[in-house]
Parts: structure tokens; C-alpha cells; sequence
């Protein structure tokens, strides 16, 4: 398996940002007087478009709502006031390793793209991928256009592609794709929901992709 293109998940995946997107969450429902969901509720969405997240989240509820929780939602994200997520360990050696060897990188995620930006400016890593798609900018997972975009920004093939991720969104949009992909068992779902998408493996971390991408290249 000789891959050129590697897409990264962001959230569960490179960045360890579940608190806080889960926080930023249950802020948003408290802020307009709504029950928050538990941490397994909300955490399960993590790694759709926002749009599709409130869907899920207030499956009762007007669009109007949706949008007024999403507006909160964003706000808290963006305000700063709530603790940073950080990097997974080896994600930035990890990346830096791929670069060395060829490959090239780039990001399918559920964030917008002003939350894409961001992390990458909090975590130091722009100028690290050469294309990036955001839920904003097409459709979210798990439809297979933000694959579809960046193969044909980058000109590589499916067979050329791997995507990487912590979700069953991400693995689904890898197969609807035409793509192979890895899961990492470290991030939101668990194991056995990955496994069910059939990726090449499910790692338990960065450290264990890299060396499973030298064992392939031999």
C-alpha cells in the first residue's frame, strides 16, 4: 500500500479538544435556559458539522433554536475563556516524520473554518498541511465531498489516499469515498464502532501510526 495522501480528523484525532468542545456545548445549552446533554451525549457528536451536531442534539427543536444554541456554541469556543485544548502525544513529531518522508498531509474535519483556523494557530501547526477542508465550506461528514476535494485539489487518487480518524463519521466518509483508513481508538467512539467501518486498523496512538506506516512501506 503505497500512499501519497494522508487526511487527518482533527478533533480526537491530532488535537486532545473533547472537554472542551463538550464544555463549550453544555455551556451554550445552559446559557439559553435548555437541559444540557451529558458528556456522552455530547461527546458522540463531536467530529460533525455543527449544523448536523445541533440536529442530532435538539432533534425537537425549531431551526431557529438550533441556530441560537449553535451562536452560543461558537461564542464560547471562540471567546478563549475556556481551557485550551492540546495536541495529542506525537502528533507533532508525527507530522513532522510524515513530512520527512514524503507525504502529503492535509485535514477533513467537522469544524468551521474559523474554528480549523484557530486551532491551528493555537497549536502551531499552519503551514503543516497543504489543503484543509471545514464543515462550513461542504458537506460534513459522513458524505464523501471534503475527500473529494481535497484528492482533487492535491491530485491524488483514491488508492493514493488514507484517511485517519477517531469516529465512525470519519471512517464512513473514508469508505464512501473509495478510500482506505485507519481509526485511532484513543479519541471518541470506541473500538467496536470502528471496527465496524472496516479500516485497516484501529491504533491506540500517533506513535503506533507512524510505525505502522513504516511496517506498509517495506
Amino acid at each position: 500500500m503505497n500512499f501519497e495522501l494522508i487526511v487527518f480528523d482533527w478533533d480526537g484525532t491530532l488535537m486532545d479538544s473533547e472537554a472542551l468542545i463538550v464544555t463549550c456545548i453544555q455551556s451554550a445549552f445552559r446559557d439559553l435556559g435548555l437541559p444540557e446533554p451529558v458528556r456522552e451525549v455530547a461527546r458522540d457528536v463531536i467530529g460533525l458539522g455543527l449544523e448536523e451536531a445541533m440536529e442530532r442534539l435538539l432533534p425537537t427543536g425549531d431551526a431557529a433554536l438550533r441556530t441560537e444554541v449553535a451562536l452560543h456554541y461558537r461564542r464560547h469556543f471562540l471567546g478563549g475563556n475556556q481551557s485550551p485544548a492540546v495536541l495529542f502525544p506525537g502528533a507533532r513529531e508525527t507530522l513532522d516524520w510524515m513530512t520527512g518522508q514524503g507525504y502529503r498531509l492535509a485535514v477533513a474535519t467537522g469544524k468551521s473554518r474559523v474554528g480549523l483556523n484557530k486551532s491551528l494557530d493555537d497549536s502551531g501547526l499552519h503551514g503543516v498541511f497543504q489543503a484543509t477542508r471545514t464543515a462550513d465550506e461542504t458537506f460534513s461528514k459522513p458524505h464523501p465531498q471534503m475527500l473529494l476535494e481535497l484528492m482533487d485539489e492535491l491530485g491524488a487518487r483514491a488508492e493514493e489516499t488514507l484517511m485517519i480518524g477517531d469516529t465512525e463519521y470519519d471512517l464512513q466518509m473514508a469508505n464512501n469515498a473509495g478510500v482506505r483508513s485507519l481509526a485511532v481508538c484513543y479519541g471518541v467512539h470506541t473500538p467496536d464502532r470502528l471496527l465496524a467501518c472496516e479500516p485497516l486498523a484501529c491504533l491506540d496512538s500517533l506513535w503506533a501510526v507512524r510505525a505502522w506506516l513504516t511496517e506498509q512501506a517495506r
